[in-house]
């Protein structure tokens, strides 16, 4: 059963958690990226449960309304105070400093390689859903030509008028992704009770907004990792895709869904939870 919790991670900022398992096991947190929310991992929590683990997907920061700094300050959504959020996290879950398995997807995936990046002795596992390694992908960004046409959208974030277009219509844009992408409506119908609103979109662009167009490289990777991507992602192309193993120095699992699109976790969700609890039994915390 998934349990709703309001956590303090920071001074000041309460997020919203899904839960599930009991808190003493394994500690598996998932991240959510752009256009969804906590609920992309609705059909993980449980699973990750039963087998054992104690799962734990937040509403990041702009997402969870108790969390949501000024958008217009941008400096508030820096990548290190995200980072810092998401390790806040382990600690208000009562892990502490210990090991713990790590998911991402999308932006969730950016954070994720970066923490893999500057504290693979806390992890013992990384799985990632749709991101590429941020060297894969500058290096498709440069070499395929398709790469920076599925990545255009990143720049119209930057737009001041982006989100009264994306909210328009009902949100005619998110929806049409959503649908494009193998996204069932019932859990588009979630992720837009979270981001919906003027309030919590223009938190969730100042994402983008505090990064600009600038992917900063990091280092190679030296946790076991699991990439799972969909070959009809819209928004990473093979290239980016099937380069993330050159940067990987750990075991490395690359799967390839035919036919899934960038949200794989909300359309094939049986397939990922398959995936990964054989991926979090091999490596154990």
């Amino acid at each position: 059963m998934i349990e709703h919790r309001l956590v303090e991670a920071q001074p000041g900022l309460v997020f919203d958690i899904s839960v599930a398992g009991a808190a003493d096991a394994p500690l598996v947190l998932m991240l959510h990226g752009f256009a969804v929310s906590r609920h992309l991992y609705d059909a993980q929590l449980p699973a990750l449960a039963q087998a054992g683990y104690f799962a734990a997907a937040p509403n990041q920061r702009g997402y969870s309304a108790g969390a949501r700094p000024d958008p217009a300050n941008v400096a508030l959504y820096d990548i290190e105070l995200l980072l810092d959020d998401a390790m806040a996290f382990t600690r208000v879950l009562g892990h502490g400093d210990g090991r713990f398995h790590l998911v991402g997807h999308d932006w969730g995936g950016s954070l994720a390689w970066e923490i893999a990046s500057r504290h693979p002795e806390r992890l013992a596992s990384l799985t990632m859903l749709s991101r590429p390694h941020p060297g894969a992908f500058a290096r498709a960004l440069r070499d395929d030509p398709e790469q920076p046409i599925r990545s255009q959208h990143h720049k119209a974030f930057l737009a001041p008028d982006a989100v009264p277009k994306l909210l328009a219509d009902d949100a005619r844009w998110l929806r049409t992704r959503h649908a494009a992408n193998g996204i069932p409506a019932r859990a588009t119908e979630k992720h837009l009770a979270v981001i919906g609103n003027p309030e919590a979109m223009e938190a969730a662009l100042a994402w983008y907004r505090a990064r600009g167009t600038v992917h900063r490289p990091i280092n190679r990777i030296t946790v076991p990792t699991l990439f799972i991507w969909g070959d009809a992602d819209d928004t990473v192309g093979r290239m980016a895709a099937e380069g993330t193993a050159d940067f990987i120095d750990a075991p490395y699992r690359f799967e390839v869904l035919p036919g899934v699109g960038h949200y794989a976790a909300d359309q094939m969700p049986e397939r990922v939870n398959a995936l990964m609890l054989e991926h979090l039994a091999l490596h154990g915390a």
